[in-house]
């Protein structure tokens, strides 16, 4: 009976002891003040208000916001070989096993236990004056030492690996984002460069045929060898324009080909010239406050603060006290073949406490540094929250002003047109000098490469823009053209379409 009574009392001990674990003194987490305006600049007022009926960018799959099937190909395909990606995803696994590691702390650890013994004891040291050989023998289960937390100490430890884990989880979303939205741009950049090679092949061609046409009224008499030597000269600045954009076009795939991991496979769908990249240009902008649950670097940021608000909570409880327990239950004999038998149950129960007297100041450092670092935390968040105001506000200027920028360009190019054809058959009528020819031509040269850079510069910043307001989480999503798997890529590449007097 007094061993049953003993037992008895211990283990309500142990179950009052689990009543009380769970304090925590982690401070209450409160969300700083973001500190940028409630609402964005004036002049994206208009557009930011025109798309806030839609789905927020975030909710639009990277496959739906991307029209050119080319360019989600490469997409899928870089996804799959981008090494930076593949870190990423390590260390959210990384991450998720020291967060179990640490909930593990929260139980007890029990497990089986066997031992023998067998030792002989000389004469000389035996309390009977006579040698003798003995033994022990336990077997059972064991309670290894096991923290009572108290004062939330484990659970802040839990909390803080939590939150590490879910601050790498949107690091990997943010190294995603950024990761197409880079590659998306290299493409752009890459078409850029097929389409400005294209228009120096064709202003290539035309000057040649005017320079045909010049030595041919030259040798009969009628041009001038002024006339003759300014033909030759546009020749070789054509050339040399060719020349110069088939290098940029060579080092803009070579680019692509670094960022996809793989060599462009030669299969791919053919690419869609730029003003037919059919991207998502009216994307909600909602309030700055929405970037809060929508930006993963945001995210991110607020993780890792209130990580280290519970770092705060685990470093408060060594101030306290620490209760362990250890503990065995199962059967102890002097001889092996009675281990079994009755009578030979045994047990222990062993808690310890352990109270912090004097740590040479080793707590309060550690809890000060616990401190400091929160507020280095809230920094970063509030940084993070301003560079994203920064970018979405700069990315709705852009969008309000580009469509302006473009329609003024084309009728450049237009006017530029009718200017050179206008001279060009003044010329041949013997009207005017060929120096208007060669003026007219090359205004137009540089209105059209204006033009094409400007579209490219127009769908990179729809595509900064898409990252900004952090776009490109999900990876399916609701409609026919929703799904990211990239198309079937059956068909061969195809050169860039004609595009020079559109």
């Amino acid at each position: 009976m007094i061993r049953i009574s003993t037992l008895s009392s211990a283990m309500l001990t142990l179950a009052a002891l689990f009543a009380l674990g769970g304090c925590s003194l982690a401070p209450k987490y409160e969300r700083p003040a973001a500190p940028v305006p409630e609402v964005w600049p004036d002049h994206a007022g208009t557009q930011a208000r025109a798309g806030a009926a839609g789905s927020a960018a975030a909710d639009i799959g990277w496959a739906r916001f991307f029209g050119d099937p080319r360019l989600r190909a490469l997409i899928a395909l870089g996804l799959e070989n981008n090494r930076d990606l593949r870190t990423a995803l390590l260390r959210v696994e990384q991450a998720r096993a020291q967060y179990r590691i640490e909930r593990a702390q929260l139980l007890p650890a029990v497990g089986a236990s066997g031992s023998g013994a067998r030792a002989r004891t000389p004469a000389d040291l035996s309390s009977t004056g006579q040698s003798f050989t003995g033994g022990e023998y336990r077997a059972g289960g064991a309670l290894a030492a096991y923290e009572i937390d108290l004062f939330g100490r484990v659970r802040s430890l839990k909390a803080t690996a939590l939150e590490t884990w879910l601050a790498t989880e949107e690091a990997r979303r943010a190294a995603q984002l950024s990761y197409i939205s880079t590659l998306a741009a290299q493409y752009l950049a890459e078409r850029s460069a097929g389409e400005q090679l294209a228009l120096a092949r064709q202003t290539l061609a035309l000057v040649e045929d005017s320079h045909r046409l010049i030595k041919h009224r030259h040798d009969h008499g009628i041009a001038t060898e002024l006339d003759l030597r300014t033909a030759e000269a546009q020749v070789a600045g054509a050339r040399a324009a060719a020349a110069e954009s088939t290098r940029l076009l060579d080092q803009a795939r070579n680019g692509l080909a670094y960022l996809v991991g793989a060599a462009l496979p030669a299969d791919l769908p053919p690419a869609l010239p730029l003003d037919n990249q059919a991207l998502i240009a009216d994307l909600p902008a909602g309030l700055p406050s929405d970037l809060l649950q929508r930006r993963p670097d945001i995210l991110q940021a607020e993780h890792t603060l209130r990580s280290a608000n519970a770092s705060i909570g685990a470093a408060r409880a060594a101030f306290f006290p620490s209760i362990t327990l250890t503990a065995f239950g199962g059967t102890g004999s002097a001889a092996l073949d009675g281990l079994f038998k009755d009578g030979s149950g045994a047990w222990s129960f062993a808690p310890q406490i352990t109270l912090p007297i004097f740590t040479g100041g080793r707590n309060r450092a550690n809890l000060d540094a616990a401190q400091i670092q929160k507020r280095i935390e809230i920094a970063a968040y509030e940084k993070a929250i301003q560079a994203a105001f920064r970018e979405v506000a700069d990315g709705l200027a852009a969008r309000a002003s580009y469509d302006e920028q473009l329609a003024a360009q084309q009728a450049q190019v237009a006017a530029s047109r009718a200017r050179y054809e206008l001279s060009n058959a003044r010329y041949r009528g013997g009207v005017a000098d060929y120096l208007a020819v060669l003026t007219a031509q090359q205004d137009l040269f540089a209105a059209q490469q204006g033009l094409i850079r400007s579209r490219a510069l127009h769908l990179t910043s729809l595509v900064d823009l898409y990252k900004a307001l952090g776009g490109g989480w999900v990876e399916k999503s609701e409609g026919p053209e929703a799904d990211n798997k990239p198309p079937a890529a059956t068909f061969a590449d195809t050169a860039t379409p004609p595009f020079l007097f559109r």
